[in-house]
């Protein structure tokens, strides 16, 4: 589990195309501190499994159902990317909940600086609008925000000089694609509410069928 706050812009050192899957190598000397086989670090919001790791640098596999949902298939050696590892029992929840399951791209729209912020516009790709809403919480590229305004097919976002200068969203341009993980209780509650749940209209009804089938 993450909370959506990066420790460190990290770097692609190496890329192995495996056929399904690929096998990357990425320098972050502060994720990569008392790490161990099988510890999770988020990349770019990706939840990975370290598979080794040696000095300063990890290596971790990702499968092609991931390389397909996600944008990591685009990364390349010299690629900056967002780190951050679980946040640990008992720690500040400094963001909100983040599971590192991207649930789809969206792209970099528009740019629109000024002298402290920059709102950045972000395309939303189709069945995932319905998830973000005004002032709620969303993951882009693992850095938890939060909404400025939710369209049918976009959301905007405020970004402060501490984000744009230590995250990957500082240099990314329009047409660029980016990860996207919406506020999991939103789908949590949307699964109950769609099944298993009934309505209390339909139940008083039931209730008023079976009554009269008695008598």
């Amino acid at each position: 589990m993450f909370t959506g706050i990066v420790e460190e812009l990290g770097e692609v050192t190496a890329v192995e195309n495996l056929g399904d899957a690929s096998r990357f190598r990425l320098r972050g000397p502060v994720v990569t501190d008392g790490a161990k086989h099988g510890d999770s670090i988020a990349v770019n919001g990706v939840c990975l499994t370290v598979v080794e790791h040696e000095d300063d640098e990890f290596t971790a596999d990702v499968m092609a159902e991931t390389l397909d949902r996600s944008s990591l298939g685009a990364l390349v050696p010299g690629s900056k990317v967002n780190l951050e590892r679980p946040t640990a029992v008992g720690d500040r929840l400094g963001g909100h909940i983040v599971q590192g399951h991207v649930d789809g791209t969206g792209t970099i729209v528009d740019r629109k600086p000024s002298d402290n912020w920059e709102i950045v516009k972000v395309s939303l790709p189709e069945g995932l609008a319905r998830y973000v809403v005004e002032k709620g919480s969303i993951t882009v590229d693992g850095v938890s925000l939060t909404v400025v305004d939710a369209g049918a097919d976009h959301f905007t976002i405020s970004l402060i000089p501490t984000t744009l200068a230590l995250t990957t969203l500082g240099v990314k341009q329009p047409g660029d694609p980016v990860n996207l993980e919406v506020d999991v209780i939103a789908k949590y509650v949307e699964r109950l509410l769609g099944a298993g749940v009934v309505p209390s209209a339909q139940a008083a009804d039931a209730g008023a069928t079976e009554g009269e089938a008695a008598q």
